[in-house]
């Protein structure tokens, strides 16, 4: 099983390629991808073509993605939610499978904790997957973690 996990946004988006079974899952490939400043739909259309790039590269069976929660910054809330727009239309355009994980199903995967913080998930991932040593955003380390919930949800290929 091969799962493309992104951590949405607007201003930068965590991208991780897991595979294997959830009891020993290994990281193919993480980024952190920061679209160029300018215009919305320019930076819309780096996020979706990014997408499908990775889609074409590593043939991932599905593509986990983490469910918007509603954010005291409505601006926020609202790129992030059309970078979830751009990346679930790349999905669709190639019928790749989407598995929604909440923030909290990330925690109990990952931790065992659904109050876990995000330092005590960055602290869990090293002991769950083996990492190339290399400094790493948030976003990137966000989707190693929902790359890990997917493999553990059981999804099955089609």
């Amino acid at each position: 099983m091969r799962i493309l996990a992104i951590d949405p946004g607007y201003d930068r988006l965590g991208i991780a390629v897991v595979e294997g079974d959830p009891s020993r899952p290994a990281l193919v490939m993480s980024e952190c991808v920061q679209p160029e400043k300018g215009m919305r739909e320019d930076r819309l259309a780096e996020v979706s073509s990014t997408i499908t790039d990775a889609i074409k590269k590593y043939a991932p069976n599905a593509l986990a993605i983490e469910t918007l929660f509603f954010s005291t910054n409505k601006k926020t809330a609202l790129g992030v939610a059309e970078a979830r727009g751009a990346i679930l239309a790349a999905a669709g355009l190639t019928s790749l499978p989407v598995i929604e994980c909440s923030p909290q199903q990330v925690k109990i995967a990952v931790t065992g904790h659904g109050r876990a913080t995000k330092t005590a998930i960055a602290n869990m991932i090293p002991r769950l997957v083996a990492l190339p040593k290399k400094k790493r955003l948030d976003d990137e380390l966000d989707a190693i973690a929902i790359g890990i919930t997917a493999l553990a949800s059981g999804f099955k290929r089609r």
